[in-house]
């Protein structure tokens, strides 16, 4: 019995790790640095924002152009949602979410293509962004679900909700449960722990990518879509 869960374990891994790191890899053998443009852009997207955040004025401006929270009006927030994806937790190391951020975009970018990777990226965090109101408008006692009226002030998780979202979504097209466990699973005991306005966006990020997974798979297996074994550049 033992033996028998251990190669079935030792199957797994293996699975995972070519599906996840040695395919992307040699598509970037393939393709170039140039395959890496998202991950790169968004890692400077960071950065220049998390510099600018430093001072009292920056601060202003990167709030006005990519703090969202739920008590902006619904325009300004779907407006200032792609510029968030980009703008860091200023209370989280910086250096340690760019090097999730990078591989989270940089095995998307190499595995799915640029436009899939943006698409799940933006429905990820699109869909904590909104999440968010709907639990403002139920209000706080109801099934545990709604929260109270100042957490529409809190601002929303920025590009976390993508990174947690891309790698899902990786996980489900790869069948990859143990990276699964690992990410979304993560977000669960998160959300136990410390249950606040983050941990419910990631866990609504978390559903979003595993839907859009399905979605995908069940497109492909009807032909509609072609396998991610194949050159996903133009994607």
């Amino acid at each position: 019995m033992l033996s028998r869960a251990a190669r079935f374990a030792g199957r797994t891994l293996r699975g995972e790790w070519y599906g996840i790191v040695v395919d992307p890899l040699r598509q970037l053998r393939r393709r170039g640095p140039g395959a890496l443009l998202l991950a790169v852009v968004a890692c400077l997207g960071v950065i220049f924002f998390h510099a600018l955040a430093q001072h009292p004025a920056g601060a202003t401006a990167v709030r006005a152009v990519g703090g969202v929270r739920g008590d902006l009006p619904l325009w300004l927030a779907l407006l200032r949602t792609p510029v968030s994806l980009y703008v860091p937790a200023l209370d989280l190391p910086v250096w340690a979410g760019i090097t999730q951020l990078f591989l989270a975009f940089a095995l998307a970018e190499l595995s799915l293509g640029r436009g899939r990777t943006l698409l799940v990226a933006y429905a990820s965090t699109l869909a904590g962004t909104l999440s968010v109101r709907v639990m403002l408008a139920a209000g706080p006692g109801w099934w545990a679900f709604g929260l109270p009226p100042e957490v529409g002030q809190v601002l929303d998780t920025g590009p976390s909700a993508a990174v947690v979202g891309l790698f899902t979504f990786l996980s489900v097209v790869r069948r990859a449960p143990i990276v699964f466990t690992l990410t979304g699973g993560s977000m669960v005991l998160e959300s136990i722990a410390k249950p606040n306005l983050a941990g419910r966006e990631h866990l609504i990020a978390v559903a979003a990518a595993v839907v859009m997974g399905l979605l995908h798979e069940r497109a492909r297996r009807r032909g509609r879509m072609p396998s991610l074994s194949l050159d996903p550049s133009t994607g």
